[in-house]
């Protein structure tokens, strides 16, 4: 085994923080082993490259790369493996979908991070410089956000099993079951984002993902994916998905500082995979957005169906050609 660095290598007398001290204050420890280490160790090389392949991070075998905790982790996934608590497959699978999510949070992290440490650095001791406000920032801050990610992520596998138990409609495949899917588009966004400075497009961006998943989560739906301009919700109540519809509209569409909003939505069967929702709904819902006026909401005739008769009148829209469904007609509905 490699033997651990007792300390990054520094110019003689100097004191300020390095990149070896953050990237050891945020690992809690330094890289000591090669993947080849790891191999030697016990830990087959392949296996390796799977696994960290998987979380997204890259791999140069000849590199001093892992920490004990590495080691550690990688060992105690492949023993539930060897003990036939899970296939090889699905112990890749969810280390992907553990890399997507956590390299994502990672970013939005430093994105929030950088302007407090940026101010640390331009405060009245700068002394240690941006390094040093990020290192002190990071060991005050990692353990609590440490237990916040850690209890979340419980309440949302709970959250999860809950859902599936309660879903009436399962196919036979579990990951499959009827659903109602929204897109809500900012419009003419791509026109706007030119004329905009990257900060300003930032913060629009923030703004219309917070109101939205704000919304959704009151309606007791979740956020499948942000693509800056849009956002993909569903919800397992039609009704519940119209109201988020018309809450995105009115906390986006209504307010002046904001693009407009449309929003398109389809109920159907979807299929689960890695977080994220595939199906026909999914892709109905998103071409009906195309279709959506301003601050409007266009549904498909399976979601209008399940509204309430005594609450809404709907109307169909003159039939129009839409990318892989043909010709639809569209439908629009109002309260009564």
């Amino acid at each position: 085994m490699a033997p651990e660095p007792d300390g990054a290598p520094r110019a003689e007398g100097a004191d300020r923080p390095t990149v070896f001290d953050l990237e050891r204050a945020i690992l809690g420890e330094v890289p000591v082993f090669t993947a080849h280490d790891l191999d030697e160790g016990g830990i087959p090389i392949a296996d390796v490259r799977r696994l960290w392949r998987a979380l997204g991070l890259p791999l140069n075998e000849e590199s001093v790369t892992f920490t004990g905790a590495d080691t550690t982790t990688m060992g105690a996934l492949l023993d539930a493996v060897d003990r036939g608590g899970i296939p090889m497959d699905a112990a890749v699978n969810l280390t992907r979908a553990i890399g997507q999510t956590m390299a994502r949070l990672a970013d939005w992290e430093i994105s929030v991070l950088v302007p407090l440490i940026e101010a640390v650095d331009t405060g009245p001791d700068p002394a240690g410089g941006r390094l040093g406000a990020a290192t002190q920032l990071v060991e005050e801050l990692s353990d609590v956000f440490e237990r916040v990610m850690v209890n979340a992520w419980r309440r949302h596998l709970a959250a999860a099993a809950s859902r599936m138990e309660g879903v009436d409609e399962l196919d036979e495949d579990a990951d499959t079951w009827q659903i109602t899917v929204g897109f809500a588009d900012l419009v003419s966004f791509t026109a706007l984002s030119n004329e905009l400075d990257e900060g300003r497009i930032g913060d629009l961006v923030e703004l219309f993902e917070s109101r939205c998943h704000d919304v959704v989560q009151g309606h007791h739906g979740r956020i499948i994916k942000s693509l800056g301009d849009s956002v993909l919700f569903v919800n397992d109540d039609p009704l519940r998905a119209y109201e988020t519809a018309e809450g995105i509209i009115k906390v986006i569409g209504r307010d002046a500082r904001m693009p407009d909003v449309h929003v398109g939505m389809a109920t159907g069967h979807v299929v689960t995979r890695m977080g994220d929702v595939f199906g026909p709904p999914v892709n109905l819902a998103s071409r009906l957005t195309n279709i959506a006026r301003r601050n409007r909401i266009i549904l498909d005739q399976a979601t209008a169906d399940l509204l309430p008769a005594r609450e809404f009148e709907s109307r169909r829209l003159p039939a129009r050609p839409v990318r892989g469904f043909g010709l639809l007609e569209p439908v629009t509905v109002r309260r009564t």
